[in-house]
């Protein structure tokens, strides 16, 4: 059989998934009225926000002659496509992306397994696991865009790791947007030009390689496809060994149990029914069903070395199957493949639900989430404000959002979640909740996480991103010219990335700034603990560590918002924000008062003392035994702020 597995690799929006719906139009996968924009993104938050989070593979059927490539050279697109009708400069723009010729008479049918990928950083993860299971990779680049921080990060990764790419420039469309006098559309050639030169200066790409694509005309697509066939190698293929199989993706199905998407590396899936064996937990399952993706599951007989496909495995505990484990046969001595590299959360958030009753709920919920999401940890926590709950671990703040909104939306689970932070090492013993670090107002060998920052922006917007760096206390390190593209590299604390940096990045280069980061290294700093009161009682949920320069000001901004979302009690009421046991802040609720006097009409004024004097007794003994219950809205509109 003629195989061919390969992903599509790129930076946010650079046309992947509509690449993909062309792909499996042109191959007849998908026909007729089942075709919808952006296919493959199949949870309804992708569609929502416009972006792909979850990787998806598929499997396509595609008959080709696989003839010899006959690139022609940048001179010879511009001769061609330099022509007066539109029709025609579109024709010839997918013409000059790969082959032309006859075809032959000794067409094959080649099975195409395509595995779509996300595009931000914080989804990194998926696209390592999806780069793991393939032979090749198509390289995306916009040809309004350029190369950006995601094309690069992937590319380098793909290449890491021997795989075959395929550089493709898409929606060259967008550039057939300037006319001749006599009305005709014409090629933005400099354009071209520029991103060509990028790809070739960046990854080391020949011209005649470079392909050029439209994915939503779908101009170049078969070319592309063809290319496919004759880049991308086929796989290893030996049906005589022992059973391998590879878990690069996993969900959970009430009647089959865990469905584990495998690469088959070795040998072949035994017959429904037989028990199968997971090498690294040790757990003994049974084949309920085996097929592929076409996207949705699609049982076949045989799932042999090579393919690309699924297994059911009827295992209902979920921690027992394991996103880069090893699926073979019970018996025998067999060599696990090598798996992935142990992924670590970078941002952590403590999730409560909002009824300690359904606490047991969220746990179970968390369990089987983990199975499609396996860069996301969880262990128990308890908070005294909170109670009961569970603190997270992701790769990111849009990681942390998309989670959040997804245990909401597909669960049904209401969910409380505290202030972001990042893990702090204190004496080198690991410190995910700032809550958990020592009191005081010097914390002794106190270390954070840095990062390497990446930032490709166009030249214009130099100035405006290098001052908000300097503000988050980034450390320049070098630029580098790509074109009218810059890369500006930085070292900066973790921390101050996971607040509203990315949002500042957007603002100052008028989105057209891109990022990617890799942790460096734990560094000391000169932090303290800011913890809240309310009422004289410490609220461990509100507690953060900030450099201390910044630990007055933030102090303020806390219990300034405490103050505008508590509601009033019928007793003062004490906000307060502390450093060790000095107060650095202070705000007051000021209580109900009822109008004791209105009753009376006139007399000795010692009347109105005496009844003044009574309810400021009865206010002093309420705030004595009064306790402040702080509303779970109130906790949301803080940690939002």
């Amino acid at each position: 059989m003629n195989i061919k597995n390969f992903s599509i690799i790129a930076h946010v929006d650079h046309g992947k998934s509509t690449l993909a719906d062309r792909l499996l139009e042109v191959t007849g996968t998908i026909t007729g009225n089942k075709m919808q924009p952006q296919l493959l993104d199949s949870l309804a938050l992708e569609r929502e926000r416009g972006i792909t989070i979850k990787l998806a593979p598929v499997r396509m059927k595609y008959k080709s002659s696989v003839i010899a490539s006959t690139s022609m050279s940048l001179r010879a697109e511009r001769s061609n496509l330099s022509v007066n009708s539109a029709k025609q400069s579109d024709d010839e723009i997918a013409s000059s992306s790969g082959s032309a010729g006859a075809p032959r008479n000794d067409e094959k049918e080649y099975t195409l397994n395509l595995i779509d990928t996300p595009g931000h950083v914080d989804f990194s993860y998926e696209v390592s696991r999806s780069l793991a299971a393939v032979e090749g990779a198509i390289l995306l680049v916009d040809a309004t865009s350029g190369i950006q921080a995601q094309t690069l990060s992937h590319g380098l990764s793909a290449l890491e790791q021997n795989l075959t790419l395929i550089p493709v420039i898409n929606k060259v469309d967008l550039l057939s947007t300037l006319r001749s006098p006599n009305g005709d559309l014409k090629i933005d050639f400099e354009r071209l030009d520029e991103i060509k030169i990028q790809l070739i200066d960046t990854f080391g790409f020949l011209e005649e390689e470079i392909l050029l694509v439209s994915g939503k005309t779908g101009k170049g697509v078969k070319e592309l496809l063809e290319e496919i066939i004759k880049r991308v190698p086929s796989p290893k293929i030996d049906d005589k060994k022992p059973l391998r199989a590879l878990i690069f993706d996993s969900f959970f199905d009430t009647y089959k149990g865990v469905v584990a998407g495998v690469r088959i590396v070795d040998g072949e899936v035994p017959k429904v029914g037989t028990k199968i064996k997971f090498l690294g937990t040790g757990a003994i399952g049974e084949v309920l069903e085996k097929g592929y993706f076409s996207p949705g599951l699609t049982p076949i007989e045989d799932l042999k070395s090579g393919e690309i496909g699924y297994i059911a495995t009827g295992i209902k505990q979920s921690d027992l199957v394991r996103v880069g484990d090893t699926i073979s046969h019970p018996r025998g001595v067999i060599e696990p493949l090598p798996g992935y590299k142990e992924v670590k959360p970078m941002v952590y958030v403590g999730l409560y639900p909002i009824e300690q009753s359904e606490f047991l709920e969220l746990k179970e919920v968390l369990n089987k989430f983990r199975l499609t999401d396996p860069a996301f940890t969880y262990v128990p926590e308890n908070s005294q404000a909170l109670g009961a709950g569970f603190r997270c671990g992701f790769l990111g703040l849009l990681h942390a959002e998309v989670v959040q909104q997804r245990l909401s939306e597909e669960f049904n689970i209401d969910l409380l979640a505290t202030t972001p932070s990042v893990e702090y090492l204190v004496e080198d013993v690991p410190i995910t909740n700032p809550a958990d670090l020592p009191q005081g107002e010097n914390i002794k060998d106190l270390k954070e996480p840095w990062v390497k920052l990446r930032i490709f922006t166009p030249q214009e917007f130099i100035g405006g991103i290098m001052d908000l760096v300097s503000e988050k206390r980034g450390i320049f390190q070098n630029q580098t010219y790509f074109g009218n593209q810059v890369e500006l590299l930085y070292e900066m604390p973790l921390s101050e990335m996971i607040t509203d940096f990315y949002d500042k990045l957007k603002s100052v280069s008028s989105g057209f700034a891109s990022l990617d980061w890799d942790f460096l290294e734990f560094r000391e700093i000169d932090a303290v603990r800011v913890d809240i009161l309310v009422g004289g009682e410490k609220v461990d949920a509100l507690s953060t560590i900030i450099v201390r320069s910044r630990a007055e000001s933030v102090g303020r901004r806390l219990v300034s918002k405490l103050k505008d979302v508590l509601p009033r009690q019928n007793f003062e009421i004490a906000l307060q924000a502390i450093v060790g046991g000095k107060i650095i802040a202070r705000e007051t609720i000021s209580p109900f008062r009822k109008d004791v006097i209105a009753k009376l009409y006139g007399g000795d004024r010692t009347r109105k003392d005496k009844l003044l004097d009574k309810q400021k007794k009865g206010k002093k003994k309420m705030k004595m035994i009064g306790r402040v219950e702080i509303p779970q809205e109130a906790f949301l509109s803080i940690l939002k702020s």
